[in-house]
């Protein structure tokens, strides 16, 4: 089995919330949140058009979770100075 990169990342969706998330295929999942294909959380589709406004890579699924577990615990300020940390 081919190793997949995970990626924890975050999402700007049209009503300017904030959305986090873990995916091993960025490209399908960011079509999946905007509606474009079938799957995606129906938070986002209910806010799209959603931006991909971070992205972070980590080394297995068990880190990206824990990554985006600490991310979701923040409040929006932080996440904003995370996003523009990059």
């Amino acid at each position: 089995m081919a190793n997949k990169t995970w990626v924890v990342y975050l999402l700007k969706c049209a009503n300017n919330s904030l959305y986090c998330g873990i995916t091993n295929n960025l490209t399908r999942r960011l079509r999946q949140h905007n509606g474009e294909i079938q799957g995606g959380a129906k938070y986002t589709r209910a806010n799209a058009p959603c931006e991909l406004v971070y992205q972070e890579a980590a080394k297995d699924r068990s880190c990206a979770t824990k990554r985006e577990y600490e991310i979701k615990k923040m409040d929006k300020n932080t996440k904003l100075l995370l996003i523009k940390s990059v």
